[in-house]
């Protein structure tokens, strides 16, 4: 049996475990569009855009619109497994075209989503680390010093100093905390699987906001096994009005940025005022998954033909 037989056989065994894995809980599979006629205005995401039929199309970054106007349209829990595509995302753990496993759960707060996420990972690795759960709050006090709830940019900016030369004259939190994300705590998580959870009101993203020991906090989570970032969950906004006025702040992020704005997916925003029922959603990226649980170095072992060889 050659290298690639046994490696094909590898991830084909992972998608039948997801498969059955859902089937068991009744959690439908859709077929989400790869094309849709929005962009995201996520400033830390870039659309790929085409032409095809005299129309502007952009491959999406993930199939999350569409499956929550289903969820606003009564589909239930279901998931898609499925190909996105993210412009400049290329290296070890990333590549522009990659296949998103992302599911919601009706009724879950994040912290129920996070024991199925944990649930699903065993099912696929046998083998997989023992997982425990810190807040964001916690987790920067641990191997920082600092709260990442009320840390001015000052700390922040001095906190990132200590680690290496930063001479960045950026002003938003955001910029500090991922920056410190990224010299910071995701060194300090090599060796270890973890949930983060509930994260500063500044990193929201789609997920609700509520109180945690008398702190706002993001409902949020994401799963990171080794320093590798492998899901990303919310206990989801179902505030149209919030969504509008989110999307707004990203775009005056993007101006600020130099990036060009985006007109915010006015179908999203018309099945949140139809109403998205109360739930929990997750993405996980499956080919990190497989490269992970299959002792493999680089999620491009974990594609039936890597990026620069399509």
């Amino acid at each position: 049996m050659t290298d690639t037989r046994q490696r094909l056989e590898r991830i084909a065994r992972a998608r039948s475990a997801v498969r059955d894995f859902f089937a068991r809980r009744n959690v439908l599979e859709v077929g989400a569009p790869v094309a849709g006629a929005r962009a995201v205005t996520d400033p830390q995401l870039e659309s790929i855009c085409f032409r095809v039929v005299n129309e502007t199309r952009y491959l999406q970054t993930s199939p999350e619109f569409a499956l929550k106007r289903l969820l606003a349209q009564g589909s239930g829990d279901i998931y898609s497994l499925g190909t996105v595509f993210r412009d400049d995302e290329q290296g070890r753990w990333h590549s522009p075209e990659f296949t998103m496993l992302e599911w919601y759960r009706l009724g879950f707060d994040h912290h129920d989503l996070m024991d199925e996420v944990e649930s699903l990972v065993q099912s696929v690795w046998a083998r997989v680390p023992a997982v425990d759960r810190v807040s964001h709050q916690k987790l920067y006090q641990e191997v920082l010093g600092l709260d990442s709830l009320s840390a001015t940019v000052e700390q922040l900016k001095a906190c990132a100093q200590r680690l290496q030369d930063c001479p960045f004259t950026e002003t938003s939190r955001v910029f500090w905390l991922d920056l410190l994300w990224a010299i910071g705590i995701e060194p300090a998580l090599q060796g270890r699987a973890c949930f983060v959870y509930d994260f500063p009101i500044e990193q929201a993203a789609l997920a609700r906001l509520g109180a945690s020991k008398g702190q706002t906090v993001a409902h949020r989570f994401e799963l990171v096994i080794n320093g590798v970032e492998l899901a990303n969950g919310f206990w989801e906004l179902t505030d149209a009005d919030e969504q509008q006025r989110r999307f707004e702040a990203d775009n005056l992020n993007r101006e600020r940025l130099g990036q060009p704005r985006v007109e915010p997916d006015e179908r999203l925003l018309q099945a949140l005022h139809n109403g998205l029922p109360d739930c929990a959603g997750v993405a996980l990226g499956f080919d990190r998954l497989v490269a992970l649980s299959s002792g493999f170095q680089q999620v491009s072992d974990a594609l039936a033909l890597s990026w620069d060889r399509a």
